[in-house]
């Protein structure tokens, strides 16, 4: 008898460990991947991009560009607004940058000279 309860734990365990790959598995299905600025990526145009599109926490941003004249810097709003990166801040620089939402709003800008004032950010508000 001993057996038959061991082979029942281990059908447990497996059944279990099976439970929470198909539940991590459909919480990354929901997410959306989304490239900024459609088919002219991350550019001078971005701040209009987001416009009709309805985001949510978990989705990703594509940011395609020229790593050798852009970068991707999330900021917060007031330095959205001012179109400067704060001091420390992590600058994004492979020129195929995936970064996932968060719930609320995000921010991002190029922190490279008049690139920001220039119309090069992005707001998007995740649900």
């Amino acid at each position: 008898m001993a057996v038959g309860r061991g082979s029942a734990s281990k059908a447990m365990a497996l059944a279990w460990i099976l439970g929470c790959i198909l539940l991590l598995h459909c919480k990354i299905a929901e997410s959306a991947v989304y490239t900024v600025g459609g088919n002219n990526g991350w550019s001078f145009s971005a701040a209009s991009w987001p416009k009709g599109k309805t985001f949510k926490a978990g989705d990703v941003l594509v940011f395609k560009y020229n790593p050798s004249v852009h970068d991707v810097v999330p900021v917060n709003g007031a330095a959205y607004k001012g179109c400067r990166a704060p001091g420390g801040a992590k600058a994004y620089k492979s020129g195929n940058d995936r970064i996932t939402l968060a719930r609320g709003r995000n921010f991002f800008i190029c922190s490279n000279a008049g690139h920001c004032q220039s119309g090069m950010k992005v707001a998007v508000t995740a649900t």
